[in-house]
This record gives C-alpha cells, sequence and structure tokens, in this order.
C-alpha cells in the first residue's frame, strides 16, 4: 500500500514499518520448582523483536503470568517466575502461547 500526503509526497509505501509473527509457541510448566525453556527465534533479537505470552484456557490459583526474555542469539527465555525480584516465590504452572513479533 501507498499513501501520499495532501503536498503529494509520500508518506507510507512498501518499505515503511511493518511486523509479523516470527514465531509461536505453546509454553507449558507444571510442579512448584523455578524453570526455564528456551525456544528459537531466528532472525530475532532484542533490538528488533519482542517476545509476549498470552493466557490460553482457564485460569487456577496456580497460572500466573510466564516471563518472557528476548535474547541478541535468536532465542527466547520463558520463565515460569519473576526474575526482577528474587523474593518473590511463586511459580506459574500451566500452559500460554508465547509469541515472538519481529518489526522492520
Amino acid at each position: 500500500m501507498r499513501i501520499w500526503g495532501a503536498d503529494g509526497a509520500l508518506q507510507l509505501d512498501e518499505n515503511s514499518f511493518t511486523m509479523r509473527a516470527a514465531a509461536t509457541y505453546l509454553v507449558t510448566f507444571a510442579g512448584s520448582a523455578k524453570q526455564s525453556q528456551t525456544f528459537s527465534a531466528p532472525g530475532c533479537n532484542t533490538t528488533n523483536s519482542v517476545a509476549i505470552l498470552v493466557p490460553i484456557g482457564a485460569y487456577s490459583d496456580n497460572a500466573r503470568q510466564h516471563e518472557a526474555a528476548m535474547q541478541d542469539n535468536g532465542t527466547v527465555i520463558v520463565y515460569n517466575y519473576m526474575t526482577g525480584n528474587s523474593a518473590v516465590m511463586n511459580v506459574s504452572s500451566g500452559t500460554m502461547r508465547l509469541i515472538v513479533v519481529r518489526f522492520k
């Protein structure tokens, strides 16, 4: 798609900002121990991608938010606990959808 402004100058074209789902996985954790899993996202890194987790299914008392961390080597690490505060002992269980979005 191409869009021109009122002055006739090209504002948006096929080379403008785009994004796409580069990888998607189901991530499942079980048990009460702190764990992590690593997933492949070729061509993705911290400067061109984001990783998000979306809950699927019904929540239980132990279904808390997993945490995703995009890496610079084309991988994403998903934790079943919040890594920013070592005092938090809660862990998450259940399944969530990992989506890696790459932008141009």
